[in-house]
C-alpha cells in the first residue's frame, strides 16, 4: 500500500480511505443506512397518515369510508385539513341511528295497523324446488294486502292552482 500512497500525503492515513480500486466500505455503509432510513421513513410516514382510519375501522361502515376518503383527499392533495378533519371525525363516535329509526318505524306500522315488513332472507332449496308453494307464501305478504285504504286525493282549488 506504500506504493500507491501520494508521496505528498501524511503515512497516518484514517481507516476509510482507500486504495485506488479498491471498494469503498464507508460509501456502502452509507449507502445502507440512507435507504434503510428513507424506507423507514417512508413506513413511519404512512403509518401515521393511516392512523385516523385505523382509529375509525372500528366504527360504523360509513364513517369508516368517509374517513378513508378524507385520509386519500389529503395523501394526493397535500391539504393537511382533510387528515386532520378525518382525524376528528375518528375519534368522535357518531351515534347509531338506523336502530331507534328501526324501532320507530316499527311502532309506527304497529299504530297504522299493518304488518312490518319482514326481512327477506336467502330461500332455502326445498323452497327453489317448489315454486307454485313459493309463489303462494310471497301473495300472501305482497304488498297490497298489507297497505291500508287509500283516501282519494282532493282537487285543487282554481285559487291555488
Amino acid at each position: 500500500m506504500a506504493d500507491s500512497i501520494n508521496p505528498v500525503a501524511t503515512h497516518h492515513l484514517p481507516a476509510f480511505m482507500t486504495a485506488p480500486g479498491d471498494t469503498d466500505v464507508l460509501m456502502v455503509i452509507t449507502a445502507i443506512v440512507l435507504v434503510l432510513c428513507i424506507v423507514a421513513f417512508g413506513v413511519l410516514f404512512l403509518r401515521l397518515h393511516t392512523l385516523p382510519e385505523r382509529m375509525a375501522h372500528k366504527s360504523q361502515k360509513i364513517q369508516f369510508e368517509i374517513v378513508a376518503v378524507l385520509g386519500l383527499l389529503a395523501l394526493f392533495t397535500h391539504i393537511h385539513a382533510f387528515w386532520v378533519a378525518g382525524l376528528l371525525l375518528a375519534l368522535i363516535d357518531i351515534p347509531d341511528l338506523g336502530s331507534f329509526m328501526g324501532r320507530i318505524a316499527s311502532s309506527v306500522e304497529k299504530i297504522a295497523g299493518t304488518k312490518p315488513l319482514e326481512e327477506t332472507a336467502e330461500p332455502h332449496s326445498a323452497e327453489m324446488n317448489q315454486p307454485h308453494e313459493r309463489a303462494t307464501k310471497i301473495d300472501s305478504h305482497s304488498p297490497s294486502s298489507r297497505r291500508p285504504e287509500s283516501v282519494p286525493a282532493r282537487t285543487k282549488e282554481a285559487s291555488r292552482a
